[in-house]
C-alpha cells in the first residue's frame, strides 16, 4: 500500500505541507524564476522550459589567483587549469594518511554508538552533520572560495556520503537525482580514504562527458502526469544513459587512488 501511494505526487504534497520551515526558502526563488507554484506542490524539469539555456565556464585567472590553489603541487594546479576542458581533476595529498585514518575511526566510532547505520546498501548519509573533522573540511573557507569559481556561483556543503564498499552504480550523472537550476550548480568531490583500485570498487568516470546536454526523466519517457511521478525504474535511466555513451563513442576510465588521493568531478 505505502509502495503504491509513493507513485502518486499528493502524498508528496502532502508531506511537503508540513516541512514549510525547510521549504520556505524556495518561494522567493520561485518567484524569481517565474513559476507560479506554492512551496509545498510538486516541481519538475518542465517547470523550467521556459528560462534560457545557461553554459558554466571557469575563469582560469580566478582560479589560479585563489589561496587554494596556490597551495597545490604543480600536479595538481595543472590538472586545476584542465578541469573546465576535462569535467574533473585530481589533486593529490589533499589529506595526509593520519587524517584519513582519524576519518576512518570517527566513522567506525559513530557506527558503534547507531549514530550512522547503512542505508541503502553499503552508504552512510549526512557524517557532516555528526563529525566535526568531515564538516571542516568541507566549510574550509580557503577550499569552498576554490569551488565557488569552478561552479561559477556560491559553494555550499549540503551533503556526504561515507562509502563502506563500491556503490556498484553504473554509469550516471547525479544532476538525475539533484537537479539544479540554472543547471550546472552541482559538484561532486570524491576524497580516497583507502587504497581504491578495480579490486574495490573504484570510481569510473567518461572524460568530456561534463560537455554532453544534461539528461533528465523527459528524455526517457519519465516525466510521469500531473498526478503521478514517472513510472520507469531507475534501471530504464542507466539502460538509456549506457546505449547514449555508446552512441557517442564515449569511453569510461577507472580513477585509481591511495588513502590521500583527491578527486574533484563535475557531474
Amino acid at each position: 500500500m505505502f509502495q503504491q501511494l509513493r507513485n502518486y505526487k499528493l502524498s508528496y504534497i502532502l508531506y511537503n505541507l508540513f516541512k514549510k520551515s525547510k521549504l520556505k526558502h524556495n518561494i522567493p526563488l520561485y518567484k524569481k524564476y517565474g513559476l507560479h507554484k506554492n512551496y509545498f506542490s510538486s516541481i519538475s524539469s518542465a517547470d523550467f522550459a521556459h528560462l534560457p539555456a545557461t553554459e558554466r565556464s571557469v575563469d582560469r585567472d580566478k582560479l589560479s589567483a585563489t589561496a587554494f590553489f596556490n597551495e597545490l603541487s604543480a600536479e595538481s594546479k595543472q590538472s586545476a587549469l584542465q578541469y573546465d576542458d576535462n569535467g574533473y581533476m585530481i589533486i593529490r595529498n589533499f589529506l595526509s594518511p593520519e587524517d584519513a585514518d582519524k576519518i576512518n575511526d570517527e566513522i567506525e566510532k559513530l557506527m558503534n554508538d547507531g549514530t550512522l547505520t547503512f542505508r541503502y546498501g553499503g552508504k552512510l548519509m549526512f557524517a557532516i552533520h555528526h563529525s566535526e573533522i568531515l564538516k571542516n573540511i568541507g566549510t574550509d573557507k580557503n577550499f569552498t572560495e576554490f569551488l565557488s569559481v569552478l561552479l561559477d556561483g556560491q559553494a555550499k556543503l549540503f551533503q556526504s556520503i561515507n562509502f563502506i564498499n563500491g556503490s556498484q552504480q553504473k554509469t550516471h550523472s547525479d544532476s538525475i537525482h539533484m537537479t539544479t537550476y540554472p543547471l550546472g550548480g552541482l559538484l561532486g568531490v570524491w576524497i580516497a580514504l583507502e587504497d581504491v583500485d578495480e579490486n574495490n570498487g573504484a570510481l569510473h568516470y567518461i572524460p568530456k562527458s561534463h560537455k554532453l546536454p544534461y539528461f533528465l526523466n523527459s528524455d526517457y519517457d519519465n516525466e510521469g502526469t500531473a498526478f503521478r511521478i514517472g513510472k520507469k525504474s531507475y534501471t530504464a535511466y542507466e539502460e538509456f544513459l549506457e546505449n547514449k555513451v555508446k552512441e557517442l563513442g564515449l569511453k569510461k576510465e577507472i580513477f585509481r587512488a591511495q588513502k590521500r588521493g583527491f578527486i574533484n568531478m563535475a557531474c
